[in-house]
């Protein structure tokens, strides 16, 4: 078994380069990290390559490059690095489904992974995430998300392109505010929808609001302003997953 330990070693300069989302973009690849999110990557047949520690004892029918720990932590973004690292392939399904989620803007990565994970949970078909939101192969992001990333339908698009491509589809866009329009407890979902939520700190863009149909809102004590949007995102999903 041959065990690269060079950090100099051209297919690991190359894979470091993955933690840089501009190479990310142009080789439509992404690092995971740990068992876990290498075996969701497998199962969905997304996993293109694995590298792992030289004492690693786990196996997936993919080709497998062995390394020393010192590349593992060269690879890694986090303070105790897993002994194992996934190379896995992008994949955008232009099918989107009835049930859509927008994202204007989202740029902390915790809130994304949550607003994943609660998508998964709740029934949504696509999120699309508008050009300026955080990548959603940032690790932290994928960390985040638990693997659930693998099992969503996930497009990066020009958000008023994207609304008005759903609305000549006969989608009903459901804008978000912190208060006005409809309370989510008196929503009746139509059969094809989009909700759009907004930034943490701006919301949702007055062009984007201006073309929604309708408005919705959370609510709640009036002691409390606003919510995080992970989990007002996750409040919202579950009231439409009726």
């Amino acid at each position: 078994m041959e065990v690269i330990s060079s950090l100099d070693n051209k297919k690991i300069k190359y894979y470091s380069k993955l933690l840089l989302k501009k190479f990310r973009d142009s080789e439509n690849l992404f690092l995971v990290e740990g068992e876990h999110l290498v075996l969701e990557a497998y199962r969905v047949g997304l996993l293109k390559e694995v590298i792992m520690s030289e004492d690693y004892e786990g196996k997936f029918d993919v080709p497998t490059t062995y390394v020393t720990y010192d590349i593992i932590k060269k690879l890694s973004n986090t303070l105790n690095p897993q002994k194992v690292i996934g190379v896995c392939k992008k994949e955008e399904n232009k099918v989107i489904g009835n049930k859509v989620l927008l994202l204007d803007d989202i740029q902390d990565p915790g809130n994304l992974g949550t607003i994943i994970r609660s998508s998964v949970a709740f029934n949504i078909d696509t999120i699309i995430l508008s050009n300026k939101s955080v990548d959603v192969y940032n690790d932290k992001v994928i960390r985040a998300s638990e693997g659930m990333l693998f099992k969503i339908n996930i497009i990066r698009d020009d958000i008023i392109k994207a609304i008005n491509d759903l609305k000549n589809k006969d989608y009903i866009i459901y804008g978000t505010k912190v208060d006005g329009g409809t309370s989510i407890k008196d929503i009746t979902p139509s059969d094809k929808y989009a909700i759009v939520m907004g930034n943490e700190g701006a919301g949702v863009s007055k062009e984007v609001l201006n073309l929604c149909d309708k408005y919705l809102y959370i609510p709640m004590n009036k002691d409390c302003e606003s919510l995080n949007v992970g989990v007002a995102t996750s409040i919202i999903l579950f009231s439409f997953n009726k």
